[in-house]
């Protein structure tokens, strides 16, 4: 990221003169805005969500200033709240993965070259296939065993190794289900992707059924995890097209490559503070 670039994410209840009230806080303090994204749901008093982008000189030295202004023209004024970030860090990303390495590689690659603005400082898996591979990229490896109805002692190591260093996990066709405990204790968002279908297959197998059904498009699903299974707030989707002659090898690649991009577009618009969560909604400004 460009140093002394910000990113200033408000939400709260509509109302005339939000964004005015914004910007002059912002030239108050001679930031120049870059870039700036505003959604309303409804002007006559829904919410209001915006994301602005702004450069300001020797930023780390005037963030306290701006933020102790912002909380007395938005929060005490109107209500609002906010999050101001510093561009320049990147977020630190942990990476949970099983034996299937498409997603997980292609995270490690893509953060490589730049393409991700984020650290990576542990993958943990409760398999040591991917090891080696993941060892390649220079992140540290960490084999986590969790199988059967009792994973409070593998929720428990994880606890350990992610707490204080991570901004937020991504479950990388990570195989398990986590606890509602340990998505509390852990306090960090946590993305997951998953494939779907239309119509949806859910349980063992889903490719093989696709390939029963005739199923003419596969896709996948990258969304913040909640205690509910696979219900949690969508951050993108995409799907391609499929034919009654491809076999389910075919059917799982293609399924694996619209992962991969799902994944990594979430993981992008996540860490450069581009979604924004309302209950089990978002606004992605992409």
């Amino acid at each position: 990221m460009t140093a002394d670039h910000a990113s200033l994410i408000v939400q709260g209840e509509d109302r005339v003169g939000l964004v005015a009230a914004i910007t002059s806080v912002l030239t108050a303090h001679d930031a120049n805005i870059v870039s700036l994204d505003q959604y309303s749901d409804d002007p006559a008093g829904g919410a209001f969500f915006q994301r602005t982008v702004f450069r300001l000189d020797n930023l780390k030295a005037a963030l306290p200033a701006l933020e102790k202004d912002l909380q007395k023209n938005l929060e005490k004024r109107f209500n609002l709240r906010f999050t101001l970030r510093d561009l320049s860090v990147p977020r630190r990303m942990a990476i949970f993965a099983s034996k299937s390495d498409h997603c997980l590689l292609d995270l490690l690659w893509r953060q490589r070259r730049g393409e991700l603005p984020v650290t990576i400082p542990m993958v943990i898996s409760n398999h040591p296939d991917t090891a080696e591979d993941v060892r390649a990229f220079g992140v540290p490896f960490f084999h986590v065993p969790s199988s059967g109805p009792d994973k409070s002692a593998a929720e428990a190591e994880h606890l350990r190794l992610l707490q204080g260093n991570v901004d937020f996990i991504v479950l990388a066709r990570y195989m398990q289900i986590l606890s509602g405990e340990f998505i509390e204790k852990v306090g960090v968002p946590i993305i997951n992707i998953h494939h779907s279908f239309l119509p949806a297959f859910i349980g063992a197998g889903p490719y093989n059924k696709a390939k029963e059904r005739g199923v003419k498009l596969v896709g996948a699903t990258a969304h913040y995890v909640t205690e509910e299974l696979d219900q949690g707030p969508i951050i993108e989707q995409d799907v391609v097209r499929v034919t009654h002659a491809d076999t389910i090898t075919e059917l799982q690649r293609r399924g694996a490559d619209v992962e991969r991009v799902v994944l990594a577009r979430a993981v992008k618009w996540h860490s450069e503070d581009r979604v924004i969560r309302n209950g089990n909604h978002t606004i992605v400004f992409a």
